[in-house]
């Protein structure tokens, strides 16, 4: 039985050598403030411990059934003043809703009364009707026999083409004979038999394709007495699943610190996804923020971690921290957090303003730069200072794109400009032909046992927490990336890699060094697939490629400094 007076946790560890947080967490990018530490470790103590609830994290050594979970801790007050917090899980845990200690659902689908359970009924009795008509064994008969039939009558046909092929020679010989014949008469009287039998071999053919389409819409007709029935039970149900939907969005109700409520409907209504995606309002944060602002709890920092083992597609680490996803979160979150002053927003500040973009060579056609770490190639929705811009300004003279190819912005190294847009296309035509030739030097969390490798793991976005990458590889783009050992460092657990891309996907080195399948040691500083650092050890160190006008091969190196 859920106790919901049990939500609140006190600390176990002292607490006043601690300063509250002045401000709310930023949640889509953020360092978890020290006492969201402290929580997050007694909540994993706990995780450790109990005995109440089993659920397989992959952390064992059974194989089945893995499933890793995200956990969120919120800080909090209580009415009396009190320092605390309370722990949510996202989605099911343990294959329930409700766990002695963990916030409740914001709705309880599986609850008793629920409305859910009982219209899921009638679309479990459209399956069952769906699923017998379908396989019902008059069916399968009637689908064997115009199969069958199908294969006989164009048998038939083949047949008949190949005997009236035949036919066809044998009249034109006779033709050529009777063209030659004195007797015109005969001549005539013969041709006009040949043109008879002509006509007579087309009805032939004519009439065998009109009684094989007439015994096969004979089938047919028998056929769609079922398949209309399937059909129009299909269309009942795909209609009571989306009234179903959209009856479940709108129980979705989420406050504010103004007491303010919004369903899943309206808030989505106000996003280009307008419809809620599947499982938005199931993660730990909007949970934990809506118990606390529907009981009295005043929010003062948020922080949640991934417990268990890594998902096949994404890359979650044990333990690690993780800002909420931008897809499902983002726009409920906007609406929860509304009046409350959060943490300046670090994805807006721009970090390279007083960094200077080294020009390591420049000619009448293309430059070649050495772009700092956090610094945008592009301009970005609120920061415009970039390599495009600077050189902008910096070149006037220059026409077309100047941009060839894109570092992210927390890479640095070595990029290629175009000066003029024939450059532009020359360089653009290498890159596509993968004739330009880079490579990397990085600095990753761990030591490799063998000294070089291969990572092929096909990349895709994901939808639902851009710009992160996903590994997939129904959908995924072929990825592919060497790498090489440069130098280990025992006393750190790092080693420094030589990492070449034969590939040129979005965060390809990124997601090959730190996904399960691939390295399994991401990069030192990554703020999306590793740990958050003062810069990522990510650096483009060679370029090898064609002048654009000259021809001549071409390379640079900028060392990293790290």
């Amino acid at each position: 039985m859920y106790i919901e007076e049990r939500c609140f946790t006190k600390f176990t560890v002292p607490t006043e050598q601690y300063d509250l947080p002045k401000r709310f967490t930023f949640p889509f990018y953020y360092q978890p403030h020290p006492l969201c530490v402290l929580a997050a470790n007694q909540l994993q103590q706990h995780l450790k411990t109990q005995k109440q609830w089993q659920h397989n994290f992959g952390l064992s050594d059974d194989p089945k059934n893995i499933i890793g979970k995200m956990f969120g801790v919120l800080l909090v007050k209580n009415q009396q003043g009190e320092l605390g917090f309370i722990a949510a899980f996202s989605g099911k845990l343990a294959g329930q809703n409700h766990i002695q200690g963990f916030v409740p659902p914001v709705f309880d689908l599986l609850a008793s009364n629920s409305f859910f359970l009982n219209e899921k009924i009638t679309i479990n009795e459209l399956n069952e009707q769906i699923d017998t008509l379908a396989n019902t064994p008059q069916l399968a008969s009637l689908q064997r026999d115009l199969q069958l039939l199908d294969t006989q009558q164009q048998q038939k046909i083949d047949e008949l083409k190949v005997e009236l092929i035949e036919n066809r020679k044998k009249r034109k010989k006779q033709r050529q004979l009777l063209q030659s014949e004195s007797d015109n008469k005969t001549a005539d009287s013969g041709l006009q038999a040949l043109a008879q039998q002509s006509v007579f071999d087309k009805w032939r053919l004519k009439e065998l394709n009109e009684h094989s389409q007439q015994l096969a819409q004979k089938l047919q007709r028998k056929i769609e007495q079922f398949t209309t029935q399937i059909n129009e039970l299909k269309w009942q149900r795909k209609k009571l699943s989306a009234e179903l939907q959209n009856k479940i969005f709108s129980h979705y109700q989420f406050l504010n610190q103004a007491q303010q409520s919004k369903s899943l409907l309206d808030i989505f209504a106000e996003t280009a996804m307008k419809t809620p995606p599947a499982g938005a309002g199931e993660c730990a944060a909007p949970k934990l923020l809506h118990y606390a602002f529907s009981h009295q709890l005043t929010p003062l920092a948020m922080a949640e971690f991934w417990w268990g083992a890594s998902p096949k597609s994404e890359v979650k680490k044990h333990q690690q921290y993780y800002p909420a996803c931008s897809g499902k979160c983002q726009p409920i979150l906007k609406h929860m957090l509304a009046g409350m002053t959060l943490d300046e927003n670090p994805l807006i500040v721009n970090y390279g303003e007083d960094k200077d973009l080294e020009l390591v060579y420049q000619d009448t056609d293309i430059l070649i730069v050495n772009k700092p770490t956090e610094f945008l190639s592009v301009p970005g929705k609120e920061i415009s200072d970039s390599v495009y811009q600077r050189i902008k300004e910096q070149f006037p003279q220059a026409t077309g794109a100047l941009i060839v190819h894109r570092l992210d912005m927390s890479t640095s190294g070595l990029m290629v400009l175009a000066l003029h847009p024939q450059a532009n296309k020359y360089l653009q035509k290498q890159f596509i032909q993968r004739e330009v030739h880079k490579k990397y030097v990085a600095i990753i969390e761990g030591i490799p046992q063998q000294d070089c490798g291969e990572i092929r793991l096909p990349l895709t976005g994901d939808f639902y927490d851009r710009p992160k990458q996903i590994v997939c590889f129904q959908a995924g783009k072929p990825a592919h990336t060497s790498w090489q050992v440069l130098e280990r460092y025992p006393k750190k657990n790092q080693t420094r890699v030589l990492l070449t891309p034969h590939t040129g996907r979005t965060h390809q080195l990124r997601v090959h060094c730190a996904h399960k399948e691939g390295l399994n040691m991401p990069i030192l500083g990554d703020d999306l697939y590793g740990v958050r650092g003062k810069r990522l050890h990510l650096h483009a160190q060679t370029l090898n490629m064609t002048h654009p006008v000259s021809k001549v091969a071409m390379s640079f190196t900028a060392n990293a400094e790290f």
